[in-house]
């Protein structure tokens, strides 16, 4: 038998796995495993904040440029689409084969200055989730605790008098271990205890911290551009840990507030914290439906079949930095469909 050559052997055929990019291979890889092979499959992924600048404070949390690559991505491999059409779709069949919605939670500024014209550019539809009680200067808990750790003169954060040890804050990786540290135990206090143990440690910071979140009239500016704006309580409470007169106000009050915003009935919900029977559970699921939701979504991953209880959507992000580990991660969270 003839020999190929050694120029033949290095040039597969056409068509052939060799000769297909990675890029190619993966598109490929994504048509058929998000179709679900025949079964409509939704991802909802959800982000928080994109900054302007790497913080080695806000590790999880992208960049610009890191959101913009995650946005090219998106772009290629899949099918944007807003989560009214997401939905709608998945439920009349016509949902299209990496069909994706991005969301946002809590209602931060760079939302509307960072991440919406990077989706705008790419034509990749928002929804954004608001904590109506924060905007116009207000500041979460959390966000307190990140930048008062971040101004604190370097050597030891002493909370041994509030029960919560000693913390070295000598340099990036320290602070953001003291971080880690108070935000997992503060977590689930109540929400008072919580709040206040958060002021007491900006007042031993010593540093007026500038609030992060959006003005009232910048939500009816993203409301304006075609964004969609849903509900998030008014002051992000853990609903599970509240009676139910005090989470339907929490619910209410939040929708009747961004409705005056926008101008127009509020559709989805997002549940804060977003694990189920953990930070919330049927009741609440009952109660947003009652008022008048059509959906409400969880931070429990996997992805929506039309099977999916529409008052506990899963949502997913996936939080690699390279293209093809993101990819192939969100591909693979649509195998666990809810």
């Amino acid at each position: 038998m003839r020999q190929l050559s050694a120029s033949r052997e290095a040039s597969p055929p056409r068509g052939s796995i060799r000769a297909r990019s990675p890029r190619r291979l993966l598109a490929a890889a994504g048509a058929r495993v998000a179709s679900g092979f025949g079964a409509p499959r939704l991802s909802v992924l959800f982000f928080h904040r994109v900054l302007r600048q790497p913080d080695p404070l806000r590790p999880d949390e992208p960049d610009a440029e890191q959101f913009a690559r995650i946005a090219d991505w998106l772009a290629t491999y899949f099918r944007p689409v807003s989560l009214s059409e997401g939905l709608e779709r998945l439920d009349n069949g016509t949902l299209p084969s990496g069909a994706v919605c991005v969301t946002f939670d809590d209602g931060y500024e760079d939302n509307l200055s960072v991440a919406a014209p990077i989706c705008r550019a790419r034509d990749i539809p928002l929804t954004l989730f608001v904590a109506s009680g924060y905007l116009d200067g207000g500041i979460m808990w959390n966000d307190l605790v990140i930048e008062s750790i971040r101004h604190l003169t370097p050597g030891v954060l002493d909370l041994g008098d509030l029960g919560y040890g000693r913390h070295q804050v000598e340099d990036d990786a320290t602070r953001l271990a003291a971080i880690g540290s108070l935000l997992g135990q503060w977590k689930y206090l109540p929400m008072q205890r919580r709040s206040e143990l958060a002021e007491t440690l900006a007042a031993r910071s010593g540093h007026s911290v500038a609030s992060p979140m959006l003005a009232r009239n910048q939500v009816s500016q993203l409301a304006n551009d075609g964004i969609e704006i849903g509900g998030h309580t008014v002051s992000h409470p853990i609903l599970a840990q509240m009676d139910a007169a005090t989470a339907r106000q929490e619910i209410a009050d939040n929708k009747d507030a961004l409705e005056g915003l926008t101008g127009r009935p509020l559709k989805f919900f997002a549940y804060p914290n977003g694990l189920p029977q953990k930070d919330f559970n049927e009741e609440h699921e009952s109660l947003v439906k009652r008022l008048g939701y059509q959906a409400a979504l969880s931070t429990e991953s996997g992805v929506s079949s039309t099977q999916t209880n529409r008052y506990c959507l899963p949502r997913f992000t996936p939080w690699d930095r390279s293209e093809h580990r993101f990819v192939l991660r969100t591909l693979l969270n649509t195998r666990h469909a809810r």
